[in-house]
């Protein structure tokens, strides 16, 4: 069944062949069991990739998942659909309760669909069909090596921090992530942490320009190499030869469980973190929280030719449906909005959030807020309807 959904997914059907390279590489701790997992890396383009328009309107994939997904998703397109955003969906549901046939042909579409359109909206992907993640194996097929969370707090919104800002960036697709493990025998599994030189070097490289662009002045590296010599020791070896390359920016690097300690005591020391995958994973949730919790922030996945945004924090607390907190994946759409160069929309629907949360002080229940997850999108579609008199965007 594991390989099965595996091969759906790595293959590309007719219809993506157009859209990416492909190249196949087998390993030999990929054979398991006489097994063999196929793994799957796409070649960047050469060129500019140039983003799917239908009608005047950028074509978006559109991956709800399991609840609280389908509601969400919801509100981003009442959201946008005020602020006149041109964007159109292309919708791809599975159910938690999809069965194997469903599953595989949900993995088919979803990467032809991103294959396609280059960029994505997601919620959490769930299946109780496979033992693999659907939502690391989608990160793995699309190349998407590279994950950043935003984490800066809101005025006005109660957090541990208030003036918290601090971006964690994460490499996506290796290290305890690989999903390569098997049972070696009754009651012995062992797993595989993967770390590359290869993948490293460009995911270190991709963050100190991030660091360069977004003016932040230090790098923390978070690793284990006391004990994990060889695998934490080359990530964090690979990293700090790439800093050489950025003499204007500030390197350092920290141990796992002491950073996760100082990012509680004292989260301002700290500037931009870099991290392997299941610390950044850790890191990122603590940080969320220290901000007033999951429902805020949003994360960005980016690969050479793909990017996928979603919650910084898939463990969004809601009580019921009412009491869903719509504002991390609302940022997402923000986000997914100023990849596609639609700054403009972007910034509109960022100011009507910050207004809504912080001058309105509409809040949902997670915050220590009385609204329902309603009445805050509808204050937000209020808020941009107000700006939209002096916003300078397009009315689609």
């Amino acid at each position: 069944m594991v390989v099965k959904l595996i091969k759906t997914l790595a293959i590309p059907c007719r219809h993506c062949r157009n859209y990416a390279k492909w190249h196949h590489t087998v390993l030999p701790a990929d054979i398991f069991e006489g097994k063999i997992i196929p793994k799957t890396k796409i070649i960047p383009r050469e060129d500019q990739r140039q983003r799917v328009k239908y009608g005047g309107k950028y074509i978006v994939t559109l991956l709800p998942g399991a609840a609280p997904g389908p509601k969400l998703m919801a509100y981003v397109k009442d959201v946008f659909k005020v602020a006149h955003v041109p964007v159109d969906f292309e919708e791809i549901p599975l159910d938690a309760s999809s069965n194997e046939t469903e599953t595989a042909e949900f993995g088919r579409l979803a990467l032809t669909s991103m294959h396609r359109n280059g960029v994505g909206l997601k919620g959490n992907i769930q299946s109780q069909t496979t033992l693999m993640s659907a939502n690391v194996t989608l990160r793995q097929e699309l190349d998407l090596y590279v994950c950043v969370v935003h984490a800066k707090s809101y005025p006005n919104v109660k957090c541990r921090y208030p003036n918290l800002d601090i971006l964690i960036c994460r490499q996506n697709t290796e290290g305890e992530y690989a999903m390569l493990e098997h049972s070696a025998k009754p009651g012995v599994v062992e797993s595989l942490k993967i770390i590359t030189q290869e993948n490293t070097f460009r995911f270190a490289e991709w963050c100190f320009k991030l660091a360069l662009q977004e003016n932040r002045g230090k790098v923390t590296i978070v690793h284990k190499a006391n004990i994990m010599k060889l695998s934490d020791g080359l990530f964090m070896k690979v990293v700090k030869d790439v800093a050489k390359s950025f003499p204007e920016i500030e390197v350092n690097d920290m141990i796992v469980d002491n950073a996760t300690m100082q990012l509680v005591q004292d989260p301002a020391q700290f500037d931009m973190l870099v991290t392997p995958n299941l610390y950044g994973n850790i890191l990122s949730n603590i940080a969320c929280g220290l901000v007033g919790g999951a429902g805020l922030m949003s994360g960005k996945n980016f690969g050479p030719d793909c990017a996928l945004f979603e919650a910084g924090s898939r463990h969004l607390t809601f009580i019921d449906d009412d009491n869903l907190n719509p504002i991390a994946m609302l940022n997402a759409s923000k986000d997914l909005l100023r990849y596609l160069g639609l700054g403009d929309y972007a910034e509109l629907i960022k100011q009507a959030i910050k207004k809504t949360l912080s001058v309105d002080k509409v809040q949902t229940h997670d915050l220590g807020g009385s609204n329902t997850s309603d009445e805050v999108v509808e204050a937000i579609k209020s808020n941009i309807s107000d700006l939209l008199k002096s916003a300078h965007v397009k009315l689609f």
